[in-house]
């Protein structure tokens, strides 16, 4: 691990502040991933600020009804909150799902948001990864690689890493917003469909943060009811990433919502799918995974995404 600076952070906006004027700073708070990656020296930052004594570690309703959830909530906490648990049950579902218990009892909201792919080409420094180092090329992609856990939508021809988080797909199923304020103390709200970025040319950049910028909260909309489900189908029983996983939120009337882990570099989620729910998985999937781009090893995940919704909706 290379040597660091270390301050606590007074409050969100000199958190922010602080972060821009010394490039190559990093927030830390758990640091269930981010300390991995400095000890692997895939991370190295010159500078990091503490943000555990911020505050924002509360769960509290909004006026219209919803909930604000602190960018410090513990996954634990936030997992076994009453109105959670009553209201936004996929969200519960997901975060159980993630992780082991003691992981769960440190990782925050924000760091879950922010944590890094866990493709194996991007955690072995002596392989090339665009991700890792710009320009250095994808062993991903490259003759006889291991594909077989990496995306096959929403890809490019310079990374198909996924995102790793359950608990974003969760929060993508429920449109969430995420709260920010930024490095001249400003405030942004940002809905968890455009905070992600595609990989493109750029898969370093991953997602819409401006440099200092900091995550306050997430909120979510009112619940809409209905049956919630999250379902992750992986290569065992726990402690692991998601081959596939799916978030479904089903109301009576067949309506409801889907997102995918597990396949993209973002929790994936198209309305147009959504719409196709009360004519079954397949005719889903068709939408959800249109234009999909897998490896020959990763080819049956398409076909895996569209058992799980299958076996799913065969519930209600």
């Amino acid at each position: 691990m290379k040597a660091f600076s270390y301050e606590r952070a007074a409050n969100p906006a000199a958190a922010a502040a602080r972060a821009a004027q010394v490039p190559g700073s990093k927030f830390v708070a758990g640091g269930t991933n981010l300390l991995d990656l400095m000890k692997l020296e895939i991370e190295t930052p010159v500078h990091l600020i503490d943000v555990n004594g911020l505050g924002l570690d509360k769960i509290v309703e909004t006026p219209e009804g919803g909930l604000r959830i602190g960018a410090l909530v513990r996954n634990t906490d936030l997992a076994a909150h009453e109105r959670v648990r009553r209201d936004y049950g996929v969200l519960t579902r997901a975060l159980v799902a993630g992780a082991s218990g003691q992981l769960r009892n440190k990782a925050t909201t924000a760091g879950n948001l922010l944590q890094r792919t866990r493709c194996p080409y991007f955690y072995d420094t002596a392989q090339p990864c665009n991700k890792r180092t710009p320009g250095a090329g994808c062993a991903a992609l490259g003759v006889g690689a291991f594909s077989r856990q990496l995306g096959i939508i929403g890809t490019s021809d310079a990374c198909i890493a996924t995102h790793p988080s359950d608990m974003a797909v969760a929060l993508r199923a429920l449109d969430a917003v995420v709260e920010t304020v930024t490095s001249v103390g400003a405030t942004r709200r940002i809905p968890l469909e455009e905070f992600y970025r595609l990989p493109g040319d750029t898969p370093e950049r991953e997602t819409v943060l401006m440099e200092g910028e900091i995550i306050t909260a997430v909120t979510l909309p009112p619940p809409v009811g209905g049956r919630h489900a999250y379902y992750k189908a992986r290569d065992r029983a726990s402690y692991a990433f998601a081959l596939v996983s799916v978030a479904l939120v089903r109301q009576a009337d067949g309506a409801g919502r889907v997102a995918l882990g597990g396949v993209a570099p973002m929790p994936w989620r198209a309305a147009e799918a959504d719409a196709e729910l009360p004519n079954g998985a397949h005719a889903v999937m068709a939408r959800l995974l249109h234009g999909a781009r897998p490896t020959e090893e990763n080819a049956f995940k398409i076909t895996l995404a569209e058992r799980t919704l299958a076996g799913m909706l065969a519930e209600d």
